[in-house]
């Protein structure tokens, strides 16, 4: 491996300040970002030499090129700084230094006291660097250069003064933020909160934009009469930035999983778990550290941190939950269907039912449940009363004013009649595509389509964006590309569009519509969308657009109970399913029917009711009674398996009331639908006997034996038998 001489030595690829607690050290910290190809190419024996020169002493330097020799330049670069330092006035100075992402980069850190001596120290290792690789000392010559800067400001990292949570994660980190936020004005304490959507003071936004960094912080504890701050910490701002606070008094972590790599020298899951844990590490010895007890990399950070843990798991058995009881925490986990808290010697603490948190959606959104766990823990942590966490999880609603992007469901118009579910989510990443394909499935009624709307921004590996088109193809039904223009970050929409098609042909899903815009992508998905089935929109730039869009074609927002009732009818069941069971208990036919039309009262456009009616109605004889209303369930939609049943049932009515023409002209179409239905065949032969069409009905009978039927003989005599009925019907 040679040094093109042509080439620089030593570069100092970046001089970067960070604010406040970061990656290196829990306070103000300078990280210098240096490139060192002459001293990676360079003889083993000439470094060997380099570090007998600067007094570093033990390990060698390590074939060029090698490992070996990347983890030798950490320690050259540290006895760097640490000379700079002594030299210009600095007696003691924390440096750290670690590998780069490629074998020739070192980070070095160092705490700093004045920004303009720290950034002129780090600019001062070029030189001194390449001075050392050529044979030269120019210590003095840089301190000098470092004294004679200007100071600068010292460092303002804020102490707050009022109690604080910082949130972070892979996914679900606004939602718990913004639902721990609520949960704080429930509360009734005056409550702030950041997050990359903007700052938010008592749920009305001050400043819009990506305030996940220190100057989210500043803007919410700086708040007039602030009494709780809410502060997600987003993974650039800790790189970027550091946190914008000294200290929290409780820290949660939702998940760490693949996003952003190979960005600010993150190139795999475990980094960036690294970073994630900073928010751990400053939380106050007397406060709590929220963590995912599924999630391996999140529940280790436990073992950084002062705090005490506190893990949350949808799963009560979890080891996490022993672990983290055993060393004094507490855990949150579902119990019998109930969000309950463990402590050590205590009797389980049930604060509410799951079927009671909007935000999980009846239960079906499992990742919005993990969020409402945390967010519960951390408000308890926080000491805000039990009963303003129950209140505040039973009323964060999952829609465009609480809960802006993050599983926003709509109710519309389907263009056949009948409506569609319409369903605006982020969904950034794997996880977060798996959770909206789950929530869809679960939302989308039996035989309806899931149709998607994919697309991501610029900033993802070639690897992300054709495992995203995979999954696309393999959960979604219909797929369309919707791009998200302002966030190409780099790329071209067809590189990007190409990737993503890459992962779908692994699904096989050949080809897709592509749409420059998310607007354009729901427009091209809801015109094919039939009643029953689930559009579905990641989005995140046009979030104003879309929702403005599905409001001037009559979508209308869902609540926590439409919601519920589409989980219910997705699962082939109906919110009154119960009470219906209840009422086909009843010995009594004339106390049946008046149960039913109570029933049916309450819900008058109410198909599945109508039905119930109506049958209850035909089981006391009352069949003339019961034909409107069978055909009026028909009329709104009445969904499978009950459709079928009711036009059974209708004919049935119509026999017995002496329509038999009409009966019969129903059954031969449900008979063509269903060959093989015997009710079906039986119902038909009755009502062609009162047409007068017996030998019709009594071939029908006999074709429709023979079918069913497995004996020997009707296996022996199954020809005949239908030769003969075959002449009955043209006799």
């Amino acid at each position: 491996m040679t040094h093109d001489p042509l080439d620089p030595a030593v570069i100092v690829a970046e001089v970067r300040i960070l604010e406040g607690p970061n990656l290196y050290f829990s306070k103000p910290a300078a990280k210098v970002t240096l490139s060192l190809p002459g001293y990676l190419d360079a003889d083993e024996p000439a470094m060997n030499d380099l570090a007998r020169r600067i007094g570093l002493r033990g390990g060698r330097a390590g074939a060029a090129g090698s490992e070996q020799r990347q983890r030798f330049l950490t320690r050259v670069v540290e006895r760097a700084v640490r000379r700079l330092a002594t030299a210009s006035g600095t007696s003691r100075l924390g440096v750290r230094c670690r590998p780069g992402s490629t074998p020739d980069e070192v980070v070095a850190a160092y705490v700093w006291r004045r920004r303009g001596r720290a950034r002129a120290l780090g600019h001062a290792l070029g030189p001194l660097l390449a001075g050392w690789l050529e044979g030269n000392d120019v210590i003095v010559e840089q301190s000098h250069e470092i004294t004679r800067a200007d100071p600068g400001e010292r460092p303002t990292v804020i102490t707050p003064s009022v109690p604080v949570a910082s949130v972070t994660g892979t996914n679900g980190k606004t939602t718990t933020t913004r639902l721990l936020g609520h949960i704080g004005m429930t509360a009734g304490l005056r409550t702030a909160w950041s997050s990359t959507d903007g700052v938010v003071v008592q749920g009305r936004m001050v400043e819009p934009g990506d305030y996940s960094g220190p100057a989210g912080s500043r803007a919410v504890l700086s708040s007039p009469g602030v009494q709780l701050g809410i502060l997600e910490t987003a993974r650039g701002g800790l790189l970027l930035k550091g946190m914008g606070v000294a200290s929290n008094d409780v820290s949660v972590v939702t998940n760490v999983s693949a996003d952003h790599l190979g960005l600010q020298g993150i190139d795999t899951v475990d980094q960036l778990a690294e970073v994630k844990a900073v928010i751990t590490k400053v939380t106050k010895s007397s406060g709590w550290a929220v963590l995912n007890g599924e999630d391996p990399r999140v529940w280790a950070m436990r073992l950084g941190t002062r705090a005490k843990p506190w893990v949350f798991t949808l799963r009560s058995d979890a080891p996490a939950v022993r672990e983290s009881l055993a060393a004094g925490g507490r855990a949150i986990t579902i119990l019998d269907g109930d969000i309950t808290v463990l402590a050590p010697g205590r009797e389980p603490d049930r604060l509410v039912s799951v079927l009671d948190v909007p935000v999980t959606l009846s239960g079906l959104s499992q990742h919005n449940l993990a969020n409402a766990l945390a967010a519960a823990a951390a408000a308890l942590g926080l000491g805000l009363p039990r009963d303003a966490v129950v209140e505040g999880l039973k009323t964060f609603a999952p829609d465009e004013r609480l809960n802006p992007g993050r599983m926003n469901s709509y109710t519309m118009p389907a263009a056949g009649g009948g409506s569609i579910t319409v369903i605006v989510d982020l969904a950034h990443n794997e996880a977060g595509l798996e959770a909206l394909m789950d929530v869809a499935h679960g939302l989308r009624v039996p035989g309806a389509l899931v149709h998607l709307g994919l697309g991501l921004a610029g900033d993802r590996t070639d690897e992300l964006l054709e495992s995203m088109g995979e999954i696309a193809g393999l959960r979604a039904d219909r797929v369309v590309a919707a791009h998200k223009a302002h966030y190409l970050r780099g790329r071209s929409m067809a590189d990007l569009e190409h990737h993503l098609r890459v992962g779908l042909a692994r699904a096989g899903v050949a080809d897709i519509e592509s749409c420059e815009t998310e607007l354009a992508g729901l427009q091209a998905l809801v015109p094919e969308a039939t009643d029953g089935d689930v559009v579905c929109l990641m989005c995140h730039s046009e979030r104003a657009e879309v929702s403005a869009w599905l409001a001037s074609q009559g979508a209308v927002p869902d609540t926590a109970a439409d919601i519920r009732r589409k989980v219910v009818t997705a699962r082939g069941e109906h919110d009154a399913e119960a009470a219906i069971a209840e009422l086909w208990d009843l010995a009594d036919p004339r106390a049946r029917v008046r149960a039913a039309r109570q029933l049916h009262a309450q819900h008058p456009k109410d198909a599945r009711l109508a039905y119930e009616h109506a049958s209850a109605l035909d089981a006391a004889g009352d069949e003339a009674e019961a034909i409107p209303l069978y055909q009026q369930a028909l009329d709104l939609g009445l969904r499978e398996p009950q459709r079928h049943r009711a036009r059974i049932q209708l004919a049935s009515s119509l026999r017995v009331v002496g329509k038999a023409e009409e009966s019969l002209q129903l059954l031969t179409e449900l008979a063509h639908e269903r060959p093989h239905s015997v009710a079906v065949t039986a119902f038909r032969a009755l009502a062609a006997a009162d047409c007068g069409r017996g030998d019709e009905a009594v071939a029908d009978l006999v074709d429709a034996l023979v079918h069913h039927a497995g004996d020997e003989d009707s296996l022996s005599y199954q020809r005949a038998l239908h030769a003969y009925a075959e002449e009955l019907r043209h006799r």
